[in-house]
């Protein structure tokens, strides 16, 4: 094409696009220097641009088709065209040819300016190339889901030929494993969970081959199959990287990981287990700036959002966010944090472990050997004048009652607990030993949520609702209502859903409400009374978002169990 020799720039094409100026150019230009980055990751590292408008300015200028490659099924040939090495070392993939000519070849790059990318592919294939511009993200995915079992291929043969057995001393097999294809597996691995939105990566060791299972969204998809022979190495390579012990094979072992990935970097934490077939291997994935969020980035509504700002506004008491593991309470906590964290006020945390750092926060690792746990940590930080303590989770009943106690005497106490709802967290208390007339006295809020799967706007299906349908989300069966169904296209990766959102039941503690906790009432009257208050329910809340087709009528079921 024309505009192929003329040597434009990325740079002048951005910046005449309107999507950076002059002065974030010349920042990022003195900042590539000597990096060894391309000038549009260098824009994207300094937070000038995101990936998304770089693909969208470079479409509009150069007048180039952009595409999404999830959404598209490239024909085998297509496929064998170029080596998949070539293909990630450019950043290209190829995936037709031109409607009125074959011997054009139409290749979605991330930079649809490099030269030397398209002298690559037309000097292997001997075709003519047209560049359409694409997302990295879009590409690797691509690289990822067609020349994946390629990289699989070479590692069981990498495995045959050199036998690597965990039974052999250290010294035998430490240089062996590092000078692998066993390191390129590992880091792709976690590449590939990133750019798939993975939370978990579970490695299992079943009786005749090693399965690889992502968590999406909440559930887990299986992503790859190995032979049980490559186990050893790679067991071997994640607790040197974790900081494991390589040759403890019988006990339960935790690690840490640090890697980069798409220049944002990843905290990564190991757990390895021993099971009847061999090391079963968890590694739960956490940017470092993912619990960094803004409130509205949470999912309240409008209604939840005015009570979760009211609850906040109060000096002393206890708040609580409640749930199950993995319900995003982390999430709720540190964003309500840095909602309140102001150079006025001393805030301090005790957690186990410390999951994000937060500017201006005083942080605290929980350390059992060496006799720090929460209520330890509790009695030294109340001499440390604080204004708002956060505990990481309330386990058990000492530490309950300094929360309690530190929240009367003039503190702000923030901590989770794993209940089902906001009323019966009130009676969890009460179980562990807490006074009533305390609960009533200290508490002034009690958020409980959960996280539902959203539907892929690009393939959600619309219906009618069945009468059954109607009975479940509690609408008359004479009113008339639509509800959305997952379908599965190449957006979703074929699952009917893109990314959650939070569902909140959010209790503020009136004083009709303390005046039942301190006469004992159980948790049915504190939610009766809640109701009348105006609370909606994590039922209620799940409903809203089925009818506005923002979920599905299962993911309801699944966080709500309401008759």
């Amino acid at each position: 094409m024309d505009f192929k020799r003329k040597k434009i720039r990325i740079g002048d094409v951005l910046l005449k696009a309107g999507v950076i100026t002059e002065e974030q150019l010349q920042t990022a230009l003195s900042r590539q220097k000597g990096s060894g980055r391309k000038l549009g990751e260098t824009l994207i590292d300094e937070g000038f641009v995101s990936e998304e408008e770089i693909a969208r300015a470079l479409s509009e200028q150069l007048h180039m088709d952009i595409i999404d490659l999830q959404n598209v099924n490239i024909a085998e040939e297509i496929l064998q065209l170029v080596p998949a090495n070539v293909l990630r070392k450019n950043k290209a993939v190829p995936f037709e040819y031109a409607k009125d000519n074959v011997n054009v070849l139409r290749v979605a790059m991330e930079d649809p300016l490099d030269m030397f990318a398209m002298d690559d592919i037309t000097i292997i294939t001997n075709l003519q190339v047209e560049p359409v511009v694409a997302t990295s993200r879009s590409i690797m995915l691509a690289l990822d889901h067609y020349f994946g079992q390629e990289d699989t291929r070479a590692l069981e043969q990498y495995t045959r030929e050199k036998e690597i057995q965990m039974e052999e001393e250290e010294d035998s097999y430490s240089e062996d494993i590092n000078n692998s294809p066993i390191v390129q597996l590992v880091r792709s691995m976690i590449e590939q969970a990133v750019l798939q939105r993975a939370s978990d990566i579970h490695i299992e060791p079943m009786e005749r081959q090693l399965r690889v299972r992502y968590r999406v969204d909440g559930a887990l998809y299986e992503k790859a199959t190995y032979s049980t022979k490559l186990l050893p190495a790679l067991s071997a390579r994640i607790k040197i990287i974790g900081g494991m012990d390589i040759t403890e094979k019988r006990k339960p072992q935790d690690g840490r990981i640090t890697q980069v990935v798409n220049r944002q970097e990843y905290d990564i934490r190991v757990s390895v287990i021993p099971t009847i077939f061999g090391e079963k291997i968890v590694m739960r994935l956490a940017a470092k700036n993912s619990f960094g969020r803004k409130k509205e980035q949470l999912g309240l509504n409008a209604r939840d959002m005015k009570i979760f700002d009211h609850i906040l506004k109060n000096p002393h008491g206890i708040i609580l966010v409640t749930g199950p593991t993995g319900s995003g309470k982390s999430t709720t906590m540190y964003t309500a944090l840095s909602e309140i964290n102001t150079p006025e006020v001393n805030i301090i945390t005790v957690e186990d472990p410390v999951e994000a750092n937060l500017d201006g926060v005083n942080q605290i690792q929980v350390n059992p050997k060496a006799d720090l746990t929460f209520a330890t940590a509790l009695r030294s930080i109340l001499r440390q004048d604080p204004d708002i303590i956060m505990i990481g989770e309330i386990r058990d009943r000492e530490t309950a009652g300094i929360a309690v106690q530190a929240s009367i005497t003039g503190h702000l106490v923030m901590s989770t607990l794993h209940t089902n709802s906001a009323a019966s967290t009130i009676t969890r208390l009460i179980d562990m030993g807490i006074e009533s007339f305390l609960i009533a006295d200290s508490m002034v809020g009690v958020i409980a949520q959960r996280l539902v799967r959203r539907l892929c706007p690009a393939c959600r299906k619309r219906r009618r609702a069945t009468a059954e349908e109607k009975e479940l989300l509690k609408i008359s069966h004479l009113q008339e209502a639509d509800i959305y169904e997952p379908c599965g296209c190449g957006r979703c990766e074929n699952t009917g859903y893109k990314g959650r959102i939070g569902v909140y039941e959010i209790m503020e503690i009136t004083p009709s409400l303390k005046t039942i906790i301190s006469k004992g009432g159980d948790a049915e009257d504190i939610k009766n009374q809640a109701l009348k208050e105006g609370m909606y329910t994590l039922r209620m809340s799940a409903t809203e978002l089925v009818l506005d087709g923002t979920t599905s009528l299962s993911e309801m079921l699944k966080v709500s169990f309401e008759v």
